[in-house]
């Protein structure tokens, strides 16, 4: 039972984050394009201002949906495919 409740809460976490639109449109693009830093994501997604980026992006990685890689003072974003295909299947489509 406590494995279940660690996927029930884990779930909640990914669902809440995918319920934002913008936090949802965010991580289809980022199955579709990997590795983009927080400037292309900007570009692609041309009415979402910085620091709400950077907020949306932030509770993506930590629901743990996004994986993140630091080369100097750039972070690279991808979608976590693992947590994906267990919470959220559609997305991988």
């Amino acid at each position: 039972m406590v494995e279940d409740i660690a996927d029930i809460q884990q779930a909640v976490k990914v669902y809440k984050a995918l319920g934002e639109p913008t936090r949802l449109k965010i991580a289809m693009l980022l199955t579709e394009e990997r590795n983009l830093c927080c400037s292309d994501i900007a570009g692609k997604l041309e009415s979402v201002a910085g620091s709400t980026l950077s907020h949306h992006l932030k509770q993506l990685t930590e629901c743990g949906l996004l994986n993140l890689r630091k080369d100097g003072t750039y972070i690279y974003y991808s979608v976590n495919r693992t947590l994906a295909e267990k919470y959220a299947p559609y997305l991988l489509e």
